[in-house]
């Protein structure tokens, strides 16, 4: 075993940090291109986080069991987190009517936050 349980969820709240901070430095940028922009990168950052959280919290909410209830804790998780994203950005764009591509660069500077917590904290 080359890392432990705790070791994964000190991880994911860092990332998930990363990613908070993140949306709130888009936000502050869209910032400059008007309040619905900064709204639109606000949630679409806020979406992927969320999700992110909601499948670190899948995947390390039920303590130690067994490979194949760990994998599908894994990926119940990763599925709740891509239906919180889709349905964060539906809303977003489609029933509140905020800028696309504000709404899509928040969201994506996000997931580049979440991918840099795990390569500098990995």
């Amino acid at each position: 075993m080359l890392n432990s349980a705790a070791a994964g969820r000190r991880l994911a709240q860092r990332a998930v940090a990363l990613q908070a901070a993140a949306t709130l430095a888009t936000a502050l940028a869209c910032l400059l291109s008007g309040r619905s922009a900064a709204l639109g990168a606000l949630a679409g950052g806020a979406a992927m986080t969320l999700g992110s959280l909601l499948a670190a919290w899948g995947a390390f909410g039920g303590g130690v069991a067994g490979a194949g209830v760990v994998l599908g804790r894994l990926l119940l998780g990763m599925a709740a987190k891509w239906i919180v994203v889709i349905v964060g950005l539906y809303l977003a764009i489609a029933v509140w009517h905020l800028p696309a591509l504000p709404v899509l660069a928040g969201a994506a500077l996000a997931a580049a936050a979440f991918l840099i917590a795990t390569k500098l904290w990995t």
